[in-house]
């Protein structure tokens, strides 16, 4: 359980520091944009519930797809073909950002630390002004 919540607050920490990345930003934005235009499509077309809706839409770009909910109507079919292949994509895009955030905050920690160790091994030995 520690190890869960300790990896859900490097993702929110990861989320937060991404936020000033205007190319994050976007990603995010696009990921939410698309969760929403299917949530709001399904739940149009199929008269599912708001919360149903999501979470197909959750479902299916992160392509679990428990099979629990299904479009049974053509023209929301034919919406989730193309939502799936544009939806995918964009996620994709977004987590290998969320990935490359968390990889460069780590580097700049390591490369901190290693400034501080050098700093205080030349005070040590008499180097520093």
């Amino acid at each position: 359980m520690l190890a869960f919540i300790t990896m859900v607050i490097r993702f929110v920490r990861t989320i937060f520091r991404g936020l000033k990345d205007p190319e994050f930003r976007g990603l995010l934005y696009l990921v939410i944009f698309t969760l929403m235009s299917g949530t709001g499509f399904y739940h149009k077309a199929e008269g599912w519930k708001f919360i149903d809706s999501l979470y197909f839409s959750v479902v299916t770009l992160t392509t679990i797809g428990y099979g629990d909910l299904a479009p049974t109507k053509p023209i929301s079919k034919i919406f989730t073909i193309i939502y799936i292949f544009i939806g995918i994509g964009i996620l994709i895009m977004f987590i290998d950002k969320v990935a490359r955030t968390t990889i460069a905050a780590k580097e700049e920690k390591r490369a901190i630390r290693e400034a501080k160790k050098k700093e205080k091994k030349a005070k040590k030995e008499g180097k520093v002004d």
